[in-house]
Formats: C-alpha cells, sequence, structure tokens
C-alpha cells in the first residue's frame, strides 16, 4: 500500500496487476494506492476515511482489502471484481488513529489486526460474511503508548501476533489452546521507541538444499526497528523467552521499518531496514549464526518509511517521503536495479 498526498482524500487507489503492498507513511498522506508487479489498470475508489489512510493491505488471497484511517475506524473491501470494489464492513473501536492492520493466515479464520495511537492492539474476527468482531483487545498496561506495528507469526507458529510500540517495548501475542490470549513483553527492546516489528520466515535456512540430512531446528526469531538507529534481532528460547542475538548498526537516524524477506529454505538469511537517513540496507546472512553483512540498496535523499519484499523474496517495494514506490529486484552479481516506480 502506498500513499499519495496529491489525491482527494479518502479516495483509494487500486493498480491491478500481481500486488507487492508497500504501507504508507503514517502521518503524512491523505489516500492509498496499491502498486502492482505488473502495472496494468488503474482504478480508483472512494474509501470513505474520512481523514488520512495509513495502512491498506490485501487478504491472503487477494480478493479483500482492509484499509485503516486516522479518523478511527477500518474499513475492509471486496475487490475481487476486475472493475468493482464494494464496502464489506466498518469497524469502529479505536479511540486514536490506527496506523496498521494485517491478516492472519486463513486456516485461523477471517482474523484483522489492527494497531492504533490509542496503545491498543486489537483482534477482529469475521463471523459471518461481513460481520466483524474484536476477538481480543489489549489490556491497559500491556503498553503505555502508541502501538506503531504489528505483524502475525508464519502460520507454522501457531496464532501469535508480535507488536512494537512507542514505549520501546515489543510483545507476542499468542492464542492459546484453551481459547485465551497470552502476552508476552521485550521491555526496552528500543530506546525512545520501536517502529516496526517482522517474524523471520519459518522454513531455516538451508532446509530446501538438506536434503535427506537431518533438518535444522525451527527457531522462532524476530526482527523490530527503533528510535535508537538500529535493527535488532530476537531469538525465542523455551527456558529463557525472547533474548536478543544480533544487533544491526548502518543507519544515522531512526529505523522506519524493517522487513525480513523469504528465505525459500535456502541457506541463507536476508534483511531490509529503512530509515529517516533516507538509507535502505540490504542486510545477508550466509549461514545459520554467522555474520550479518550489509549492503546500501540506494541513499533516497528523503525519508523512507516502509518496505515490502515480494513472495518470492528477490524484489523489494520501497515507499518514501516523494510520495513514490520504488520496486528493487537483485541482479545476479549481487546489484540491486531499480525496475519500476510509481507515484
Amino acid at each position: 500500500a502506498k500513499t499519495h498526498a496529491r489525491d482527494s482524500q479518502g479516495a483509494c487507489t487500486r493498480r491491478l496487476g500481481t500486488a507487492l503492498l508497500t504501507p504508507p507513511a503514517r502521518r503524512a498522506h491523505t489516500t492509498a494506492a496499491v502498486a502492482a508487479m505488473s502495472v496494468s489498470t488503474q482504478a480508483t475508489f472512494e474509501s470513505g476515511h474520512t481523514d488520512q489512510i495509513h495502512d491498506c493491505q490485501y487478504d491472503y488471497y487477494g480478493r479483500r482489502v482492509a484499509t485503516c484511517s486516522s479518523d478511527r475506524t477500518l474499513k475492509v473491501f471486496d475487490v475481487s471484481g476486475a472493475d468493482q470494489q464494494t464496502l464489506v464492513a466498518n469497524l469502529t473501536g479505536h479511540e486514536g488513529p490506527v496506523w496498521m492492520c494485517t491478516w492472519a493466515h486463513p486456516k485461523f479464520g477471517t482474523l484483522l489486526a489492527s494497531c492504533s495511537f490509542d496503545h491498543k492492539v486489537i483482534v477482529w474476527k469475521e463471523s459471518e460474511q461481513g460481520v466483524f468482531s474484536a476477538i481480543y483487545t489489549s489490556p491497559a498496561g500491556l503498553h503505555e503508548a502508541s502501538v506503531n506495528a504489528v505483524a502475525w507469526a508464519p502460520h507454522e507458529y501457531g496464532l501469535a501476533l508480535a507488536c512494537a510500540s512507542s514505549d520501546g517495548a515489543v510483545s507476542v501475542i499468542t492464542h492459546t489452546g484453551d481459547g485465551s490470549w497470552d502476552a508476552v513483553k521485550i521491555q526496552g527492546a528500543h530506546s525512545i521507541g520501536c517502529t516496526g516489528v517482522c517474524w523471520a520466515p519459518a522454513p531455516p535456512p538451508g532446509s530446501l538444499v538438506a536434503g535427506g540430512l537431518s533438518q535444522p531446528a525451527v527457531v522462532k526469531r524476530l526482527v523490530s526497528s527503533g528510535c535508537d538507529n538500529v535493527a535488532k534481532i530476537w531469538r525465542f528460547d523455551d527456558s529463557m523467552g525472547w533474548k536478543e542475538e544480533h544487533t544491526l548498526r548502518a543507519h544515522s537516524d531512526w529505523v522506519r521499518d524493517v522487513c525480513w524477506s523469504v528465505n525459500m529454505g535456502l541457506p541463507m538469511n536476508t534483511i531490509g531496514t529503512c530509515g529517516q537517513d533516507g538509507k535502505v540496507f540490504i542486510w545477508t546472512q550466509a549461514e545459520p549464526g554467522g555474520v550479518w553483512a550489509h549492503t546500501l540498496l540506494h541513499d533516497f535523499g528523503v525519508p523512507v518509511w516502509r518496505l515490502s519484499w515480494s513472495v518470492m523474496g528477490n524484489m523489494l517495494a520501497v515507499s518514501d517521503a516523494n510520495n513514490l514506490v520504488t520496486v528493487w529486484k537483485e541482479s545476479v552479481d549481487g546489484k540491486w536495479d531499480q525496475i519500476s516506480a510509481t507515484e
């Protein structure tokens, strides 16, 4: 999702094709657009939001789009028709601007998570066509400031949601076997505040090429970004909980977003980070437990807000303060080339 300040307030622009979502700057824009890998037709529809749109996300099947706004609401649209977008639901419950929304894997049903300036995380469930209700609202005190980002875990880990907050903490909210929800906090994850969070892919690096050999152990990992100019990788241990594993240092200002690429079972980890300093870095770890090396993808000269990898993990979409979404692809010699730009 990408936002444009030039369009009329509350209008949503949709580009048809294979969508790669690059979420928006959270405060600077008023309209949302979906950038596509192969741009063909552009359709614009009125969202009905009365204030800035901060995020819009396709569901797993690409048939619905959820949007969230400073008007404190979320809206769900059916976009399965090529030329028609239908409002399915209008969700109210937050008491402040809603920064981000994200769909869970469909094996858990139709679930949508949202986070807000009101310190809350809400999980919404569709019980029947077009009828959503809040099945979880984070308790008072879980976070003491704006919750800026949420990310569902890979479905192999069960129903779990990571949250990043301006109070400096990262929390992991997990649905338990008895139907309740359990929350664990990583206190002081980032001084000043956390801006983004993302899960590592479930397939362990190297599992594809391991063949008949013993498979690497599955380890849950998170990466978070913060106002302390760094990104941090966290590893879950059954006896010790979440512990910091690596700190990624390259940015000279706030790290606005962080995104872990799928590895398709290949023996490499890849993470993208973007920052207020206008730079996007690609971090790679050649083997599990190895050193993380970084490469400057590009210096955009303006703050870079959000990142999104393609489903194959070989292309990266970048949303910046110039109201542009650019798509970059790695060539065989390891160089990153810009292959498209959408305004």
